[in-house]
């Protein structure tokens, strides 16, 4: 067998599934796992939605559904990256559904997945947005008393977050590895740089049997088991989205090794931070209902109240606030880059109008600009609604984790199938030549990849995740307290179904005579030279096969 190096190697992976290796691989484990940790930015995310989780469980309620999400999670994204580690593609979920599905229903499948998982990253990019701008407008509330803040005030500021995302996405794209990396060592050196101070300086704090042993139904639900399960979806927020490493695959060498161990990496290290930060913080929780109405509070930030009570000074709060703002833009940056090459991949895959124009790349960076143009367009639109109507904004960015986690009971209950039928074969050491692998993508059987949990082991991770996300998916529907008024109403599972009726009708309508499913760009068998599936550092990047 010729040996080959590592780009060659990357190409004939990504060939066996049809495509042609056409973006330039600038990431390895260290950035692509600072590019989740971004995404995830657990710690940071915990300290912004801790509340739901105190109203519906309590303190102890809260401790153990963060330890329950964690493992749930854990289950879900190691399952996923046996996925990564067989198909590292930048279609993902929707990809994978169109080799695990049946014959029958895989085209079908396959595109309604891809709407689903666009439109949870479009919900995570505009959400990344909002939250930003009103960490800002809360800061400004807290260092000026006489402010009154408008809703039009966080919208702009919603913008700038969702501009500078572009421009690093764009200008600077070719650095975005390196930038990746800085925001990995922030992420780690800022959980400490908050976390210490705020203990240490607090005035007072509750006693371990308060935080370890209390639990509350604040919601009024009609016990106690219900509130603590409502009370998950604040930690599922702080905690999901690390398929954003598999839609990054392309850009990535040793995908098939590195995307599943970053994906399995992430969420252990996000989860540790995590845990330790909202026991932290609840030890210097006073006083949840003084944050609560506080004029940050108030704007949906009562941590910036509670830090300012631990610490005494509003210098010090803003500079420990600084750090949440600045890795929420960091999110808002890679969820940008996430979308963006999901809707690179379906146009890539003819699955949207205007795939010819939407699937060119920049030349010089090979960057799919018009994609981040278009994500960048749709936020900046969805912001628009938050001038009318909060309620109606949060009501689409609740598409994020319904939407996302659906495409992940998707394809995981397809790989259940799959692995205990015998669909999969034994991961193959060595690549097989071009020759002996069949062009037709439904006579393809899949091998495991590197990464894979064997037998009855793997079988049962991949049911628990499976079990995991039906619950998380059932209960992101559910308000956070009763009696539900248009203003509490958790609107996600009409914006979900809207997705699902908007997919299905334009399916029907127009997809389906040109979506066929992940296109098949080049056979192996056909293939003249390794070379011929590499990219190269100069060429025509326009995608229209």
């Amino acid at each position: 067998m010729d040996v080959i190096n590592q780009d060659e190697r990357d190409a004939l992976v990504l060939a066996k599934l049809g495509k042609k290796s056409v973006l330039r691989r600038r990431f390895n484990f260290l950035s692509i796992l600072g590019f989740a940790c971004t995404i995830l930015v657990t710690w940071e995310g915990s300290l912004i939605l801790f509340t739901t989780g105190l109203t519906n469980g309590g303190s102890a309620g809260l401790i153990f559904g963060y330890l329950f999400v964690w493992i749930g999670t854990i289950a879900v994204f190691t399952t996923m990256a046996e996925m990564a580690s067989m198909a590292p593609t930048s279609g993902g979920q929707y990809h994978w559904v169109s080799i695990l599905a049946p014959p029958s229903s895989r085209v079908f499948l396959s595109y309604i997945t891809s709407w689903l998982v666009i439109c949870g990253w479009q919900a995570i990019l505009s959400g990344s947005g909002y939250l930003g701008g009103n960490q800002v407008v809360a800061l400004i509330a807290l260092n000026n008393p006489d402010y009154v803040p408008q809703l039009w005030h966080g919208t702009l500021l919603f913008w700038g977050f969702i501009l500078v995302a572009v421009f690093i996405n764009t200008v600077t794209s070719k650095a975005l590895p390196k930038i990746e990396v800085a925001i990995l060592v922030l992420h780690v050196v800022g959980f400490f740089a908050f976390m210490i101070p705020i203990v240490h300086l607090a005035p007072q704090k509750v006693s371990s049997h308060d935080v370890f042993t209390q639990f509350s139904n604040g919601g009024g639900w009609s016990s106690q088991g219900l509130s603590f399960f409502v009370g998950l979806i604040g930690s599922v927020f702080a905690m999901f989205g690390c398929d954003s490493a598999v839609h990054m695959a392309e850009e990535t060498r040793n995908a098939e090794v590195v995307v599943p161990w970053c994906m399995v990496s992430a969420t252990l290290l996000n989860g540790a931070f995590g845990w330790g930060m909202i026991i932290a913080i609840l030890f210097v929780t006073v006083d949840i209902t003084a944050a609560l109405e506080s004029p940050t509070g108030s704007l949906g930030f009562p941590i910036i109240d509670i830090t300012y009570n631990a610490i005494g000074s509003k210098a010090g709060t803003s500079v420990l606030i600084a750090i949440l703002l600045f890795m929420t833009a960091a999110g808002a940056i890679s969820a940008m880059a996430t979308s963006s090459r999901l809707i690179w991949a379906l146009a890539r895959d003819r699955g949207l109008p205007g795939w010819r124009l939407v699937t060119k790349l920049e030349p010089e960076t090979a960057i799919p600009t018009l994609a981040i143009i278009i994500t960048s367009l749709v936020a900046i639109l969805i912001g628009l609604i938050n001038i009318g109507s909060a309620t109606a904004f949060n009501a689409v960015i609740s598409l994020s984790v319904s939407s996302l986690y659906a495409s992940y009971i998707i394809t995981e209950t397809l790989l259940l199938y799959r692995r205990c039928t015998g669909f999969i074969l034994p991961h193959q050491k060595h690549l097989p030549s071009c020759s002996s692998i069949s062009s037709d993508p439904n006579n393809r059987h899949l091998n495991w990849g590197p990464f894979h949990l064997p037998g009855i082991f793997g079988i049962l991770v991949n049911v628990l995740a499976v079990a995991f996300g039906l619950i998380i998916f059932f209960f992101s529907f559910w308000p956070v307290a009763t009696p539900v008024e248009p203003a509490t109403m958790n609107y996600s599972i009409v914006m979900t179904g809207s997705v699902v009726v908007f997919a299905v009708a334009y399916y029907i309508l127009f997809a389906r005579k040109t979506y066929t499913g992940p296109i098949v760009e080049i056979v192996l068998g056909q293939a003249s030279s390794i070379e011929e599936m590499a990219p190269k550092e100069k060429v025509d990047l326009g995608m229209v096969v």
